[in-house]
């Protein structure tokens, strides 16, 4: 993999007198996709919403190709490409698909021109044909799986250099869930997105990340690479159900 693009260091966060994140380190490197393993309430969401702007850490510093970003607004830390796909799809209802798809390429649609615009348009178009089928349907009447998609397409329309994904399948039915994931490890692979992934389905997210981080109380407990903690005794038995016997 590549040079590290995402680096978190010492980071607490709270909310109140709850202290949500503390001390968390971790890094993402170009080209990977990184899963992130914790219950509810860990601190994952936390985590995605601090690096994206939306909360301020009370300590510790966040950095993006070693240019510090922490307490940055969200609009500069999109500017920087670092883009944020929250959970609960968050799709604007009452526009078009495709209009949609334009707000995704917003920040940056001076500076690239129409004519990229489309291109792109045309790539997103070709990874989730379905949305190609659909691009003047309200979002609002797509079914959750295809707002999901949506929901990453405009992602990848704001040209990601890292790609923060919160609970991507949350809600979908299985067979769709997968789908969305193989949609994720396309796009990893097909464009060289690089990704930050939280994912409720332990198994299907570590079979297509290639390292991982597991989050308890707002601190990294363990970490390694995906495959290995697929197998690791531990983790199975945290997340999986699985006794080692």
């Amino acid at each position: 993999m590549g040079d590290v693009l995402l680096t978190v260091h010492n980071l607490h966060v709270s909310y109140g007198p709850i202290r949500a994140l503390k001390g968390l380190d971790l890094n993402v490197k170009k080209g990977e996709i990184v899963a992130l393993l914790g219950a509810n309430g860990a601190g994952k969401t936390t985590l995605l919403q601090s690096i994206s702007g939306l909360l301020q850490p009370s300590d510790g510093q966040i950095f993006f190709k070693e240019e510090e970003i922490t307490g940055k607004d969200p609009a500069s830390i999109v500017k920087r490409k670092v883009i944020h796909v929250p959970e609960h799809r968050q799709v604007f209802g009452t526009l078009t698909v495709i209009d949609n798809l334009y707000l995704g390429a917003y920040h940056h649609y001076r500076t690239t021109g129409k004519r990229q615009i489309e291109e792109d348009l045309k790539r997103v178009f070709s990874l989730f044909p379905i949305l190609e089928e659909r691009k003047y349907q309200l979002a609002g009447t797509l079914s959750g799986g295809q707002q999901q998609m949506l929901a990453i397409a405009r992602g990848v329309m704001a040209k990601p250099e890292v790609l923060l994904l919160d609970e991507p399948t949350l809600g979908l039915a299985p067979i769709v869930a997968k789908e969305v994931l193989e949609l994720i490890r396309e796009l990893n692979q097909t464009l060289g997105t690089t990704v930050l992934l939280i994912e409720q389905n332990v198994v299907s997210s570590l079979k297509i990340a290639h390292r991982a981080y597991v989050i308890a109380h707002g601190a990294i407990v363990k970490e390694g690479l995906a495959q290995e903690l697929l197998h690791d005794h531990q983790v199975r038995e945290a997340y999986l159900g699985q006794s080692v016997g």
